[in-house]
């Protein structure tokens, strides 16, 4: 950028000595613009990447439209080319849209939207393209997709080329029918109109193609990002305990799709709509048409630009302030239909224990406030929808029929002809549309602006879960110099704040097995997690011995959505273990009727049993082979004679492993070598104290 910046910088000093010497106010304002567009170029550098790119494209733009532009007007264009000339106010236009982009990066929407945007741009993964006719080749992601999304911004000025050619054929059409010159009508018709509406057509289906395959990466991009930055480290877990955002899934699916949908819908187009603006104005403003003010003799340069300019801005401001309220609304709309389809898949979850409770009822009058609450929003909603609606459409309606009526008086007067009222009406029509993106795309625009809303809140949520005030550094992680674990100076809180564990130190490592006993509500389970590094509440140290791999087995087990090898082998890959490895497993943990199922898939979750599933959840531990076993009631849905058998198992087949139980039955004590109590203190928490290992009675 540095390089292209120089460029800029010399070709407008150029511009402005040859502006100079001829005279040329217009070359004097493309230097002049071109200077100040070197300087942004300059500073482009601090830019989201998301933007640099826009300012790459018209600082390589202004250079080559303006060296055009410069020979054009200093006679070196070569006439053998027979095209026409590049007008200044092509490279001066580009050079605007330049400065424009490093001005609206201050606007704090627009830096939102360009800091999500970036990292897709910026990505060095190594991805495969098929290109014809080169065929599949690998090429790094960031750079195809820039190499896209140029390649795009090109083909729609260019296409802004075209529609503006098409604007010269309506008005000599027009006027070789006003003429009624035969010759000239089917010239125009069969060698400009179809020459340049076939290259529209083909630009239109090239266009089409490059827009799938940029939405489908960028999309595929974004919500692999997403998913991992809420996967890693337990960050999932501490986010939903803080209560921070609201349905993480509807973000990663839906929003994700909807921003890289909207921002390119939205960037696009609103380019095009500025080369459009740019491109007619041109024709507006050299229309010759006079109009003096009203009791001066003061004329009017440019009246029909003026006119559709001044139209089109009050609209736009009355269009935000009728439409204002959708982005709260739309972003709440949005929420409530999440809790509806979250609410909607708890139930399917806990099925059959609705069904036993027979909680039906309760559940349907459950799910119709859900929509009662959709329902009551969407009204708002509709409502104020009605009234930009009825606006837009009356703008849009008189749009139509404006320039005619501005127009037809200097046509009866014979100062304009058929064709150029023609194409100023077409042109006007162009320009108000420009103009008017911002009020036709309102609630659009809404709908976008609440979908940046929920990223950003959720990237703020990632972020604290990962290095904030609840993420795995609250409660610091030390390498243990034994093969000990232990817990120093630690304060472990709830998530409302308050203290429920308090201790100086604690080592695991001094048995082979250790039961954790205790009151109900005293912190034993928030102590596993907090071992775990997935609670993020409270301060202290936690020793890990090196290489250490720890597993945590709670009392509801996840199963995965897939095959019953796929929910044994978990959190490894189904394949990781050969049949014989699974199937001694599963015997050992008495579970050998389910081995010819292995490759079935099933909701398992809900066809085991509670006891079944805390068994195959042991069978993993037992594939695993942990250094550190943490049973948290682990075994509590087995009766005491199962309990027994399965925990002698353990014992037996990871000789190598420790052991650490939470449980309240008094035959637990008997198989453990050491007792660890949750013991009072006077204000109100709990401090795990090593204890005497008495028998059971």
């Amino acid at each position: 950028m540095r390089l292209l910046s120089i460029l800029v910088a010399l070709l407008a000093a150029a511009t402005l000595v040859v502006g100079q010497q001829a005279g040329s106010a217009s070359l004097i304002g493309m230097g002049v613009v071109g200077l100040l567009l070197a300087v942004v170029t300059f500073r482009s550098p601090t830019l989201p990447f998301f933007l640099r790119i826009f300012s790459g494209v018209f600082a390589i733009e202004y250079v080559l439209f303006g060296a055009a532009a410069v020979l054009a007007q200093i006679g070196a264009w070569p006439e053998a080319l027979q095209i026409p000339p590049v007008p200044t106010s092509l490279p001066t236009t580009v050079g605007v849209f330049g400065i424009l982009i490093y001005a609206i990066s201050f606007v704090p929407v627009i830096g939102r939207i360009a800091r999500i945007a970036s990292p897709y741009f910026e990505s060095d993964q190594i991805t495969t393209a098929n290109l014809w006719p080169i065929g599949p080749f690998s090429i790094r992601l960031g750079t195809l997709a820039v190499s896209l999304f140029v390649f795009l911004i090109v083909l729609n000025q260019v296409q802004v080329g075209i529609t503006l050619r098409l604007s010269f054929f309506n008005r000599d059409m027009y006027d070789a029918l006003q003429n009624k010159d035969a010759a000239a009508f089917w010239y125009q018709l069969f060698y400009v109109f179809c020459v340049w509406a076939l290259l529209w057509v083909i630009s239109n289906l090239i266009e089409l193609f490059a827009n799938y395959t940029i939405l489908i990466r960028w999309r595929q991009f974004m919500a692999n990002e997403y998913t991992q930055r809420w996967l890693d480290h337990a960050t999932h877990y501490r986010i939903a305990l803080a209560g921070s955002v609201d349905n993480p899934d509807q973000r990663i699916a839906e929003d994700t799709r909807a921003f890289v949908n909207q921002t390119y819908g939205f960037a696009l187009p609103l380019l095009s709509q500025v080369s459009t603006l740019v491109s007619f104005s041109i024709i507006l403003w050299n229309i010759q048409v006079a109009f003096t003010l009203p009791g001066t003799s003061i004329t009017v340069p440019g009246y029909i630009f003026w006119v559709a300019f001044f139209y089109a801005a009050a609209a736009t401001w009355l269009t935000h302030l009728i439409g204002r309220p959708l982005i709260r609304l739309e972003f709440e709309q949005e929420k409530r239909e999440a809790n509806f389809r979250f609410s909607l898949a708890r139930l399917r979850e806990y099925s059959e224990q609705i069904a036993l409770m027979v909680g039906e009822p309760t559940e349907r009058a459950h799910l119709a406030q859900r929509f009662r609450d959709i329902v009551e929003n969407f009204y708002r909603l509709v409502w104020r929808r009605l009234k930009l609606t009825s606006f837009t459409l009356s703008y849009n309606q008189l749009s139509v029929v404006l320039p005619y009526i501005i127009l037809a008086p200097y046509y009866f007067a014979g100062t304009i002809t058929l064709g150029i009222m023609m194409q100023v009406a077409g042109a006007f029509d162009r320009v108000q549309t420009a103009l008017s993106f911002i009020i036709n795309s309102y609630s659009s625009i809404a709908s976008y602006l609440a979908s940046i809303n929920r990223l950003t809140s959720f990237e703020t949520a990632i972020a604290d879960a990962q290095h904030g005030p609840i993420s795995e550094e609250a409660l610091g992680r030390e390498t243990s110099r034994d093969e000990g674990l232990h817990i120093r100076n630690a304060t472990l809180l709830l998530p409302n704040g308050k203290p429920i564990v308090k201790l100086g130190k604690l080592d695991f490592g001094t048995q082979r097995s250790t039961l954790l006993i205790g009151p109900s509500g005293s912190g034993k389970s928030t102590l596993f997690r907090a071992i775990a590094g997935i609670w993020p509440f409270g301060d202290g140290k936690v020793g890990i011995p090196p290489d250490a791999q720890i597993m945590l087995l709670p009392q509801r087990p996840y199963l995965p959505q897939g095959s019953l090898r796929a929910a044994l082998a978990y959190p490894a890959d189904e394949q990781a273990y050969d049949d014989a490895a699974i199937r001694a497993a599963m015997e050992k943990v008495k579970l050998g009727h389910l081995a010819d199922k292995l490759d079935e898939v099933d909701l398992w979750g809900q066809r085991l049993s509670g006891g079944e599933q805390q068994r195959l959840a042991v069978a993993r531990a037992l594939l695993s082979k942990p250094d550190w076993l943490f049973l948290d009631e682990a075994t509590a849905s087995l009766d005491e004679k199962l309990e027994g058998e399965i925990y002698a198992t353990i014992d037996r087949e990871l000789p190598d492993t420790r052991i650490v139980s939470i449980g309240h039955r008094a035959t637990l004590r008997t198989m453990h070598d050491a007792i660890v109590t949750m013991e009072p203190n006077a204000d109100g928490t709990f401090t795990p104290t090593p204890t005497e290992k008495t028998p059971a009675a």
